[in-house]
């Protein structure tokens, strides 16, 4: 790796260890990636060998002839050596605040928990994750600390608090606490703002309101019941058709969508029915309603959950294999019949670390390693932009290796479109991890 300021070379080691440094503003910035195979976050195969420029924060050129660096920019130029040029991997589906403990969250610390958040955020970017969904908890000042570069993480596209019904998947009050309407206070999620719990059309609209006031991307609904709460079951429907309209009409007033955490079938026929366009989990599904999703265009977004068995109780652990148990069939009938499919890992109660990488690679069990790929990376960007004026990242594309893209890459030891195996060591495999132009990690 050498360093060109006007097509002169000047140093040869601008970094002093892993990680970069953001060069002065007036400054152009350019970094020269030689020699590599690109996979677009499209293709099933890698492209032969191949030059990629990146101009500040974005893909300028890509060609197989030798690109000349621009006059009047400093440059970074790497030899890729043959290794495979990738987006950045996506994660549609985290808890970044609740990768803490349940002791820690119950607790109530909320500078511990700040604590482990950033240092959760930074892992997910060094392991190469450089954008996520956060679909429940406050992630807004973390959010916009990463995007000022004061703190390392990925992009984030936040929901704020999960909305809820009294005694649905998201009230985590005490069993004989009062509601508020029956002059009770807030529970532990409200207070640390992870949840909100709310009845009727009036509280829906709030509470959707309170989450677009803070810069939601999107909204976030729990329409069924859940694993990890106490008392409701996945099999349960929570929220009426006119509760769920009222979120859809919040959100779409202000060009956003609506995502819903549910499992069962007739939950999601009642949230597809009231305009939520992506469905959350849905591990119960029966194959007419896949089919369903396909027809009304509605994105299913989900997981290859395992039996981690957090501290459970023996009900959640019951609950925990109802959902296991589903999932095979889900993800065939999705696949048969061309659903659109987003990935997440929605883990929570324990630090994500480099488990995000592992349970990627075994999504193998169902599709090609390419297609897994596609979906962590253009896919699910494609979901992303559904936020519509409520996407923070419009710059650039992301999710793909393509002029005018973000500079959103990662340079990987072999080739994972036939070995997904390969994101699992992120610490051996990528070497170069690039998010908005800027170096993270470099290891050549």
């Amino acid at each position: 790796m050498k360093t060109i300021v006007q097509g002169f070379l000047v140093s040869s080691a601008l970094f002093s260890g892993a990680y970069s440094f953001a060069q002065p503003a007036s400054q152009a910035t350019a970094t020269l990636y030689e020699n590599v195979r690109v996979f677009d976050g499209t293709s099933e195969k890698l492209t032969p060998p191949t030059n990629v420029l990146v101009v500040n924060n974005l893909i300028k050129t890509i060609s197989a002839k030798p690109i000349q660096v621009p006059t009047g920019t400093t440059a970074t130029v790497i030899s890729g050596g043959g290794r495979t040029l990738m987006p950045g991997l996506s994660d549609a589906h985290t808890h970044i605040w609740l990768t803490a403990t349940m002791d820690e969250i119950l607790k109530g610390d909320v500078k511990q928990l700040n604590a482990i958040a950033y240092q959760t955020a930074k892992e997910m970017l060094l392991n190469g994750w450089t954008t996520v969904r956060d679909m429940a908890g406050p992630v807004f000042q973390l959010k916009s600390d990463i995007d000022a570069g004061k703190v390392l993480g990925p992009r984030i596209y936040p929901s704020g608090t999960m909305i809820s019904q009294t005694s649905g998947h998201g009230d985590f009050s005490f069993p004989e606490e009062l509601p508020r309407s029956f002059g009770g206070g807030l529970s532990i999620g409200e207070k640390l703002r992870i949840s909100s719990v709310v009845d009727g059309r009036a509280q829906v609209l709030t509470a959707v309101r309170f989450n677009l006031r803070n810069g939601a991307s999107q909204i976030k609904l729990a329409t069924s019941g859940g694993v990890s709460s106490a008392d409701d079951t996945p099999t349960v429907q929570e929220f009426t058709s006119d509760e769920i309209k009222a979120a859809v009409e919040a959100a779409s007033d202000f060009g956003t969508y609506v995502s819903v955490h549910a499992y069962n079938t007739a939950s999601i026929r009642r949230s597809v029915d009231a305009g939520v366009k992506v469905i959350e989990h849905g591990q119960l599904l029966d194959e007419p309603t896949v089919k369903y999703l396909k027809n009304k265009d509605v994105w299913l977004s989900t997981q290859n959950f395992e039996e981690f068995h957090p501290p459970y109780t023996p009900f959640q652990i019951y609950k925990e294999h109802q959902v296991v148990m589903g999932e095979n069939n889900v993800f065939k009938w999705a696949l048969q019949n061309n659903v659109k499919l987003a990935w997440g890992t929605d883990f929570f109660f324990q630090p994500d670390g480099v488990v995000q990488n592992i349970q990627l690679a075994k999504m193998t069990k169902w599709m090609t390693p390419a297609q897994a790929l596609k979906m962590v990376t253009h896919d699910n960007a494609q979901l992303f932009a559904l936020s519509g004026p409520r996407n923070p990242y419009t710059a650039g594309k992301l999710g793909v290796v393509k002029e005018g893209a973000y500079a959103d890459l990662l340079l990987v030891d072999g080739d994972p479109t036939q070995n997904l195996d390969i994101v699992a060591d992120p610490a051996k495999n990528f070497r170069v991890i690039m998010k908005d132009g800027k170096i993270y990690k470099n290891t050549l």
